[in-house]
């Protein structure tokens, strides 16, 4: 299963216009508020998300109504300052690795709803501060009566094939090692299959021609929708864009196997698990046979 999906949250639109039916999920005594410190979530001995009673929720926050989860209403509280969107520390990212899908899926969601209210406080159509409504998944501003919805960015992230082998990436800024596949935000104006395109000849100077769309994953560092793609390239000499990238390399069928096992010697370190890229990386791997 690709991480952060598989939720299982029933995220309750029909209630966040409904008053009466937040007051009563508020006042439930069985009702829970996700644990959270600095963004990253408490976990308990067994790998599973903290859940705290509303009786410890600030007297001066606004809880997000998340929905619910074997009908326990869940909230979360978007509290100023506390850790970066965009960071993930290695205690996160070891976390992550052992979540079930299910909180995954919960997390990823809190976090990019309390993300998104950090970043859009104020009206894009008059400048005016806003204040949540419905129940946290959207900000009226009072003086234009404008409404804000949460927004999620667009990422294409690609696999070019050439010859049976797979083009791989790094930044200069990952782990020593760390190779993956190529990304980059889709443009105003653009389709899926565009993107794609541009940002391989971009990055790497690759022209590719078709392009097959294989899944997608909600990534919320800080909130972004994967679209993972393959595409067939018509030539294999590559011409970074240094700007981009560090280094580039065409890896064979073997080589990715090495890496996604995490074999001794393998020649890079694929990315994690829960990333995209790796699912990516193995449906490309099965489809060679």
């Amino acid at each position: 299963m690709i991480g952060f999906t598989g939720g299982t949250l029933d995220r309750a639109d029909r209630e966040r216009d409904d008053p009466e039916a937040l007051a009563a999920a508020l006042a439930d005594p069985a009702a829970r508020l996700l644990r959270l410190r600095a963004l990253e979530p408490e976990v308990d001995a067994a790998g599973l998300m903290v859940w705290d009673l509303l009786e410890t929720l600030p007297t001066d926050a606004t809880p997000l109504f998340l929905g619910y989860d074997a009908g326990v209403p869940r909230f979360v509280v978007a509290l100023d300052g506390e850790g970066s969107p965009t960071s993930r520390s290695p205690n996160l990212m070891t976390v992550l690795a052992a979540m079930p899908a299910g909180d995954a899926a919960t997390y990823a969601a809190a976090r990019s709803l309390i993300d998104w209210h950090r970043r859009h406080g104020f009206c894009a159509n008059c400048g005016t501060a806003t204040a949540p409504f419905r129940a946290g998944w959207a900000r009226r501003c009072p003086a234009c009566a404008a409404q804000h919805f949460p927004r999620t960015d667009p990422v294409v992230i690609m696999l070019a094939e050439h010859d049976g082998r797979v083009l791989l990436g790094r930044q200069a800024s990952w782990a020593p090692g760390r190779y993956s596949a190529l990304a980059g935000f889709v443009e105003v104006g653009e389709s899926l299959e565009e993107a794609v395109r541009r940002e391989v000849l971009e990055e790497a100077g690759v022209p590719v021609g078709a392009v097959r769309y294989v899944a997608s994953q909600p990534w919320p560092f800080p909130s972004q929708l994967m679209l993972a793609c393959v595409a067939e390239a018509t030539d294999d000499r590559i011409s970074l864009d240094t700007l981009e990238l560090e280094d580039a390399f065409w890896a064979t069928r073997d080589e990715v196997a090495g890496a996604l096992t995490r074999v001794e010697g393998a020649r890079f370190d694929a990315p994690p698990d829960y990333a995209i890229a790796y699912s990516l990386l193995a449906h490309w791997l099965d489809a060679q046979g």
